[in-house]
């Protein structure tokens, strides 16, 4: 199986899928990973990746590796491996996505959403694997949401010729995939490469995949698979909670009509909760290795980088360095913001710090600097994802590093020698 059950807590209740009662356990402990053993009839999982911990526990690594993992992959992607068996162990169920363990997550959701889904296209030789929220319509039919990125691009290009654009909808995808899905790579760049570069590093053998029905290639290890096209015809699709924990926008979007509906048996369909832990790890994990990359052409000597889970993973972040030089915090900051322009804050500390600890990144602030030292830079190109931006926004950054020449001994916290 994919997804990792080990230590879920199993919910044995029968699930209303419209009744918010999935949400109230995953929103209740997001730490903890749910199995719904009656969700609409079927099995379902929340929470699955809502830990850093859990995240590299799937990919076969530690916790404060995920960054390099993800940046030796992106600087070497592999092939992946085909499985021969068309069916690679799915079965087809009833074309009625209406029956699937998919549930409406708040009040003011337009309906039943697809969360966590990884959708694979491929056009004029180009594939494309990313995430989107999907709207249930019906039986057939899902509004997705498409974004101007890769997948749009592809969309229109097919548009342009008259066709649908193809796509297979992955749910319980490897961690490796969906963490790849997640990353801001150039257009053209495979992200099952990257995905399989990842998979070898970790388990030993490149990410096995296989041939859809229409053709594409997908993980051949999913829980769900939904063969379907994107077609020409729009409808209203929204409003739906982004992770900023807020409603967003109802936008016209285009129609996904599925044709083939694959699953593994005793398939188990994966939640996402919006707004949620989840959701800000799988999002913004993959976009620390660029702000790593980033900060590394300014400042030499970076430990590790960190986008919290208090600002979203997404708003917020923390740089740990060893400085070279007078000046290197600062540097840091600027090049921190360059590597991902939807942070609007960030504090640099000294690499003797551990970044995953908020407290220890608030004593830093609290101890080593002064607000002279804080650096604020006004009408910046922020996130939409941001409700308090209006267009621009200001960036904040804090230099919470020490004087390179400086005696630290009073910057450093009493400790005592382990018993023997």
């Amino acid at each position: 199986m994919t997804i990792d059950l080990e230590g879920a807590k199993e919910v044995r209740e029968t699930i209303d899928p419209d009744n918010y009662d999935a949400t109230r356990y995953m929103q209740g402990d997001q730490e903890t990973t749910f199995l719904f053993s009656d969700l609409n009839g079927g099995r379902a999982a929340g929470n699955v990746y809502s830990t850093r911990e859990k995240i590299a526990k799937a990919m076969g690594i530690e916790r404060d590796g995920l960054v390099m993992h993800i940046m030796d992959a992106m600087a070497s992607p592999c092939d992946t491996e085909e499985v021969q068996d068309p069916a690679f162990g799915f079965q087809e169920l009833p074309l009625d996505l209406t029956k699937l363990p998919i549930v409406k997550y708040f009040p003011k959701d337009a309906g039943r959403y697809i969360s966590a889904g990884v959708v694979i296209s491929e056009y004029g030789g180009r594939r494309n694997a990313s995430y989107h929220r999907m709207l249930i319509r019906d039986k057939d039919s899902i509004g997705i949401r498409l974004v101007p990125r890769h997948t749009f691009t592809l969309y229109n290009e097919a548009r342009k010729n008259g066709e649908d654009l193809k796509v297979a909808i992955c749910i319980g995808a490897p961690a490796e995939v969906m963490v790849s899905a997640a990353l801001s790579v150039d257009f053209g760049t495979d992200e099952l490469t990257i995905a399989s570069s990842m998979y070898r590093k970790g388990h030993g053998t490149p990410l096995k995949v296989a041939k859809c029905g229409n053709g594409l290639t997908v993980p051949a290890d999913c829980e769900y698979v939904l063969e379907g096209r994107i077609t020409s015809e729009t409808a209203p699709e929204g409003p739906f909670v982004d992770i900023a924990g807020t409603y967003d926008e109802i936008r016209e979007q285009p129609i996904v009509k599925i044709e083939r509906i694959w699953a593994k048996k005793d398939p188990v369909f994966q939640l996402l909760l919006p707004g949620g832990f989840e959701h800000f790890l799988l999002m913004g994990v993959p976009r620390e290795p660029i702000i790593f990359k980033t900060v590394r052409q300014a400042v030499p000597r970076v430990k590790n980088v960190r986008l919290t889970e208090g600002g979203c993973c997404w708003l917020n972040g923390v740089v740990s360095i060893a400085k070279n030089k007078e000046g290197d915090g600062v540097n840091a900051i600027m090049a921190a913001f360059t590597g991902h322009t939807s942070m609007k804050s960030v504090i640099v500390v000294d690499d003797d710090i551990d970044i995953f600890d908020d407290r220890e990144v608030e004593w830093a602030v609290a101890t080593r600097m002064q607000a002279d030292k804080i650096i604020r830079i006004p009408g910046a190109a922020g996130s939409s994802l941001d409700p308090s931006a209006h267009g621009t926004t200001w960036k904040v950054g804090y230099d919470a590093t020490l004087p390179l020449n400086c005696d630290r001994a009073p910057f450093v916290k009493a400790t005592v020698p382990e018993k023997k």
